[in-house]
């Protein structure tokens, strides 16, 4: 269905720009709600990466063009947001990283290259291995889930067409059926926005799950620059209920990072605070707690 021609757009070309815009929107909206059906199936991803990610596995995100470049987009930013680790985001690609800006011609239908490249990676039981093809039918990413799930990785097939080639590959399936594109085929609109959405819920809520959120804010950023520093003191500010000034100077004294600020904010010194957050498994809630228990 995503390659198919709707006939609501044939004259696409000849309508004033305004009517053109609603459809397109239309469209995108249409894509968000295709998700729906698959939260379900989403939670269960979920829970089923964390004891690997836990026990210090990767998040490997493998796919061909546009898919890929979603992909990448969304696992670049799990370290500025969450701390997590750069080395523990790993990417199969088809045409390799410069097909990540260039049409890399074919590098999609080669199912070798993607087994290689599970090979060279050293694709194991602990990682987390998600394909993303909207079709469904991409030969590299079948290939590539295929070979990590016979390496024992949990592997997460995502496509915007039911019954294909990469969902029966894939130990847990997501079918976003966003059908047929405003121009047929191009698959970077409604399919591509639901590939995002996708990737942003699972890879948003693993995070959460794994203590790098408390109270909806990002404690574990990294505030490289001026606008972040500003944001991490108001964190501090708000979580320990203290001045400016005190969530500053909590700050200086571990390097800028917010969960042990928040602790030596409400009178925790610097080491007592990394020891508390270590026994609490990084989770500031219990850190908290347990220092607020503490006579």
């Amino acid at each position: 269905m995503t390659e198919f021609s709707d006939p609501r757009y044939r004259e696409l070309d000849r309508w004033d720009s305004l009517s053109a815009l609603r459809a397109i929107w239309e469209s995108q909206m249409a894509a968000i709600a295709s998700i729906g059906p698959a939260l379900p199936a989403l939670a269960e991803i979920v829970e089923g990466a964390l004891p690997r990610l836990r026990a210090g596995g990767r998040l490997v995100f493998a796919g061909a063009g546009t898919s890929i470049r979603i992909a990448v987009q969304d696992g670049t930013e799990l370290g500025p947001t969450f701390n997590w680790p750069d080395a523990r985001t790993h990417y199969l690609i088809a045409g390799g990283e410069a097909a990540l800006q260039l049409g890399i011609e074919g590098a999609e239908d080669d199912a070798d290259d993607a087994r290689d490249q599970v090979v060279r990676a050293e694709i194991g039981a602990r990682d987390v291995v998600i394909g993303i093809a909207a079709s469904g039918r991409t030969p590299f990413t079948v290939a590539a889930i295929a070979a990590a799930r016979a390496a024992g990785a949990l592997t997460i097939g995502i496509a915007c067409n039911g019954g294909t080639p990469l969902l029966d590959a894939a130990e847990h399936a997501i079918a976003t059926e966003t059908g047929a594109e405003v121009l047929a085929g191009s698959t970077r609109m409604k399919a591509g926005t639901a590939q995002k959405v996708v990737l942003n819920m699972i890879s948003t809520q693993i995070m959460v799950r794994l203590g790098h959120v408390h109270d909806g804010l990002m404690v574990d950023m990294r505030p490289q620059n001026i606008k972040l520093r500003g944001r991490a003191q108001a964190m501090v500010q708000r979580i320990a209920d203290v001045p400016a000034d005190t969530a500053e100077n909590a700050l200086i004294q571990c390097d800028w990072r917010v969960k042990p600020a928040v602790l030596i904010a409400m009178g925790a010194t610097p080491d007592s605070a990394d020891d508390a957050l270590e026994r609490a498994g990084g989770i500031l809630r219990d850190a908290i707690a347990a220092q607020q228990a503490t006579p």
